[in-house]
């Protein structure tokens, strides 16, 4: 074959090739497995004492007023898109639902091959966010904040895990892996500064007291 043609031929060929890979025909699509990496220590410090300090009131709080795991892309909502960002291998159907691949949770360092053992955890949660300033906030506001996948506010992590944690803040509940709470206590200031979020005065402390060991 004239080495012209097969110039063409092997560029069409890359570009087909390329053309079906970004469409997530090949195996889906490629996982990330990452947090949004959050503010630097230092920062999240400085962060943290412009915070206003306030007492948390939950009253008239429902978690259907943070209207979550909407349209993301095509047929993905939040939670299909996170799940995708986070695993590894990940394969998704028509539908967008994951069929295999595996999700490290890096609260309790446990691995999971099936995306029904995985839940996507709020690292500020919906019921903490509503005592700390969002009821206040319009309704379409929730839902940004509910289906942030810009800041550090949405991981995927072990279901169980997740549940035990509930609406807690760092004052009472941080991930079992002590080599992640940096990260966690981090991502968490910067999703209360860019919200301007409150905090109370026992999760303030407990906030200070991982930021100095970072």
């Amino acid at each position: 074959m004239p080495k012209f043609y097969a110039r063409r031929r092997l560029g069409f060929l890359a570009a087909f090739t390329g053309l079906i890979a970004s469409a997530g025909l090949l195996n889906g699509p490629a996982a990330s497995a990452a947090l949004p990496t959050p503010v630097s220590a230092a920062t999240a410090r400085t962060y943290l004492a412009s915070l206003t300090v306030a007492t948390e009131d939950r009253t008239g709080y429902d978690r259907d007023l943070f209207p979550h795991w909407i349209t993301q892309s095509g047929a993905c909502n939040t939670r299909e898109t996170i799940l995708k960002r986070d695993g590894t291998g990940v394969v998704t159907d028509s539908s967008c639902a994951a069929t295999s691949g595996s999700w490290y949770s890096p609260y309790d360092g446990a691995t999971w091959s099936a995306s029904s053992d995985v839940d996507i955890d709020h690292v500020v949660p919906l019921a903490e966010a509503w005592d700390s300033g969002a009821d206040a906030w319009t309704t379409s506001r929730r839902q940004s904040f509910a289906n942030d996948l810009t800041r550090p506010q949405l991981i995927a992590v072990t279901d169980n895990v997740n549940q035990a944690k509930g609406d807690q803040d760092p004052a009472t509940w941080m991930p079992s892996r002590s080599a992640y709470r940096c990260t966690y206590v981090r991502a968490w200031v910067q999703v209360k500064y860019y919200y301007d979020l409150s905090v109370d005065s026992a999760e303030k402390s407990a906030l200070q007291g991982y930021l100095a060991n970072c």
